[in-house]
């Protein structure tokens, strides 16, 4: 299948060697020939600054470092190579509470188990081709948030707006 992916580099990220096997098949499907697996968190950070990925499919749930904490790290650390890095979350739970933790903490795209190829693949289409940009503020760096980053702040009133309200 000719995607346009082929030369993407994906970093795989998952405590669950099937959910591994079964994205990486997927992967390969659409062309993507570079796929590094990783367990957990901690071995996917230690991959991402020994192999240049360009993009990362994470699990939520993980130990010693799950996908959140994983993603705020490649996003905030210091020492990260790329915090620009596509990251697209897999998880087995969709309730409003992890999506907004996933979404808060840098996540670009979210994609519920159990996966589809169709799924992935939207996924990887959304972070290559239309790639949302990336906003700083003080509590948050990661790519604009749908219905949070997107709506224009409302002006501080003036000072004489201030006056005549007292």
């Amino acid at each position: 299948m000719e995607s346009g992916l082929g030369a993407l580099r994906v970093l795989l990220v998952d405590d669950n060697q099937h959910m591994r096997a079964i994205v990486a098949t997927i992967l390969k499907g659409v062309g993507i020939r570079e796929v590094r697996e990783a367990r957990d968190g901690a071995e996917g950070l230690q991959a991402l600054r020994e192999w240049p990925a360009d993009i990362a499919i994470i699990d939520f749930r993980m130990e010693p470092i799950d996908g959140v904490e994983f993603t705020r790290m490649v996003r905030n650390s210091p020492d990260s190579k790329n915090p620009y890095l596509p990251i697209i979350m897999m998880t087995g739970f969709a309730d409003r509470p992890r999506v907004c933790e996933a979404r808060d903490a840098g996540v670009t795209e979210l994609v519920v188990k159990p996966v589809t190829a169709r799924s992935i693949i939207d996924r990887l289409t959304a972070v290559v081709f239309h790639a949302r940009p990336f906003v700083r503020t003080d509590d948050y760096f990661g790519p604009r948030r749908r219905g949070i980053d997107d709506v224009a702040p409302t002006p501080a009133p003036s000072s004489d707006a201030v006056a005549l309200q007292a």
